[in-house]
């Protein structure tokens, strides 16, 4: 036990994904020893993050506020026809960094899960549907996470759009350097199902 205010400051942090008590610690800790001015910058950055990023009307990616469409719906290069669904901001701005797609992106804002209460009404997958009819979309990426909620989530969007574009996934599978012993049974079955020949 410290200071009220450390424990506060540490409780606080601790509460971000990926950050234990231990981490939560050393992180204010480090705030405290740094200078005024760089605790205050931090300060600054997540009040301006908070106050100033905002969703895409679009696709419901992050974007400045005063900015209705993000960088990637407003980029003219971008093709339009090709929509990658996404659960989470996250995980655009992780395929982003791959600079591997052209396309667009949808965050459906979560994942279906009856047992948390989540329900099709409660993602933004009624306004893919629109986004499909609207705009000619040829090709509709599902890239949602392997859990069995991701793999719901993905099973409803594809009888959703059946017969209304190309529905395609992500390939799943055995990660490169991975034992097969080590393997869950989910990721298994992908591998075997996404199975390829040799060229």
């Amino acid at each position: 036990m410290g200071p009220q205010p450390l424990e506060d400051l540490v409780t606080a942090l601790a509460r971000l994904p990926g950050i234990g008590r231990k981490t939560a610690q050393r992180l204010a800790l480090y705030v405290l020893k740094s200078p005024a001015q760089e605790a205050q910058a931090l300060a600054e950055a997540i009040r301006g993050a908070r106050e100033n990023i905002g969703n895409c009307t679009r696709c419901f990616n992050l974007t400045e506020r005063g900015q209705e469409l993000c960088h990637v719906c407003r980029d003219p290069n971008r093709d339009q026809a090709v929509i990658c669904v996404v659960e989470e901001a996250s995980d655009a701005l992780a395929l982003e960094r791959s600079d591997l797609l052209r396309g667009t992106y949808h965050v459906l804002g979560g994942a279906l899960s009856p047992l948390d209460g989540i329900g099709p009404a409660d993602l933004r997958i009624d306004e893919l549907i629109e986004r499909v009819r609207r705009d000619a979309v040829r090709e509709v990426i599902l890239a949602h996470n392997a859990s069995a909620e991701g793999e719901a989530t993905a099973e409803y969007i594809h009888q959703r759009l059946a017969g209304q574009t190309t529905v395609t996934r992500l390939a799943r599978g055995l990660p490169a350097g991975s034992d097969l012993d080590l393997a869950d049974r989910t990721t298994l079955t992908h591998a075997l199902q996404g199975r390829t020949t040799f060229q």
